[in-house]
């Protein structure tokens, strides 16, 4: 089984190209809490706080497919270097502000979001070009998927670290230097500097002409919002237990799950075509995720978010081969950058859902929206089964029609 991944990373530059890009994604985990930990230190309120944290995180989304675009259109070496630096500076000044309140903060954080270099998008476009064999292919997505959970694991657990041994503003400037390094190293190797898109059809909507892409974005917004409310239904859950570490312990086997399931995904060689694999792993995910509306004991509950955990990777990995698929010529890095967004955004969505049915209706009624989002993700992306199959001449001819 270990085969499949050997073959990927014995590939020229893959490790390297692996090691560097997760360096540069670091702050993905470091920069909520970096700056929650430092707006805390300088005296402001939990409001403005998450106000400010929250700012970040949609310029992020916003900024996304932006610079997905630009790497489209420019190649990755200008547009990573040039993001790099923008959104350190963004970093930068947010960890020189002191007590300059909201006024500084918010456009520091909203550059530093904006600005912050696609780097997971820039990898998914570049392993076409980097593995010919399509399994190897298969096994890099997954693998990238998986190890983004370590990303959302030690990011934070860094930032604790290096803020306990020197101070809060540390945390900011270490966030920056993962990013600037990451970024520097990846950019180095030949098939980086190689890369260029195809030609594209020149209209404004990029990717956003597929109306498949389309519905794929929509099934992935759903996604995100199941793990949106997981955030906040486990946290519901954890004061109706009684059990001050029940969240952390929710989501970090739920983590484990996708970690396990992803690496799992991408070691074995699938006869089903990706479209019916991410309809059933969508499917299973919200099978593991409607029980909880019963509101069961904590060992149950974990195993449900466990197992839920173990289709995550595999449906963020099949889902990355599919918009390879149906993403039309020239905006491969715009579109995983679109995908990025549209979990980004459920994941907002999902949050609120989640706090405003617990606060109205209770715990079942949180942990309801988890399966809510899973049924919905599935019956959105399901009618794609009968077009995703077409050959690529055939997607590209189709997507004229706006189907």
């Amino acid at each position: 089984m270990l085969s499949t991944y050997r073959d990927c990373l014995s590939s020229p530059h893959a490790k390297y190209l692996f090691a560097t890009n997760l360096l540069g994604r670091l702050p993905q985990g470091m920069a909520p809490l970096a700056i929650a930990l430092y707006l805390r230190s300088q005296h402001l309120g939990f409001g403005t706080v998450g106000v400010i944290t929250a700012l970040y995180g949609l310029s992020m989304a916003v900024g996304g497919p932006l610079l997905g675009r630009a790497v489209d259109k420019y190649g990755q070496v200008r547009v990573l270097c040039w993001s790099a630096i923008g959104s350190g500076a963004g970093f930068l000044s947010l960890a020189w502000s002191g007590d300059g309140g909201i006024g500084v903060a918010a456009p520091s954080a909203i550059l530093a979001g904006l600005l912050s270099p696609p780097l997971e998008p820039s990898l998914r476009a570049l392993w076409p070009s980097v593995l010919r064999d399509r399994r190897a292919l298969g096994a890099a997505y997954a693998l990238d998927a998986s190890l983004q959970e370590v990303i959302f694991m030690a990011g934070p657990l860094l930032v604790v670290l290096v803020s306990s041994l020197a101070d809060p503003t540390a945390g900011l400037v270490v966030t920056t230097a993962a990013m600037i390094a990451g970024t520097l190293g990846f950019v180095l190797p030949e098939p980086v500097q190689a890369w260029r898109a195809e030609p594209r059809h020149p209209d404004w909507a990029g990717p956003l002409r597929s109306g498949r892409f389309r519905r794929l974005l929509v099934s992935m917004l759903f996604v995100g919002g199941s793990l949106g409310a997981l955030n906040i239904s486990s946290v519901v859950y954890q004061e109706h237990v009684g059990n001050a570490g029940m969240s952390g312990i929710l989501l970090g086997v739920n983590a484990a799950g996708a970690l396990l399931g992803g690496l799992y995904y991408g070691a074995r060689q699938w006869r089903i075509s990706p479209p019916r694999q991410l309809t059933l792993l969508l499917a299973g995910m919200a099978v593991c995720y409607l029980p909880m509306a019963l509101v069961p004991p904590p060992v149950v509950a974990g195993v449900l978010v466990f197992c839920a955990g173990l289709f995550l990777s595999p449906v963020l990995a099949c889902a990355f081969t599919i918009i390879g698929e149906l993403a039309p010529k020239g905006t491969a890095t715009e579109a995983f950058a679109w995908m990025i967004t549209a979990i980004l955004a459920g994941n907002a969505l999902g949050s609120s859902s989640a706090g405003w049915a617990g606060q109205h209706f209770g715990l079942w009624a949180s942990f309801l929206v988890l399966g809510i989002a899973g049924i919905a993700s599935t019956l959105v992306f399901a009618p794609l089964l009968q077009n995703t199959a077409q050959p690529r001449a055939g997607l590209e001819a189709a997507e004229e029609t706006g189907l």
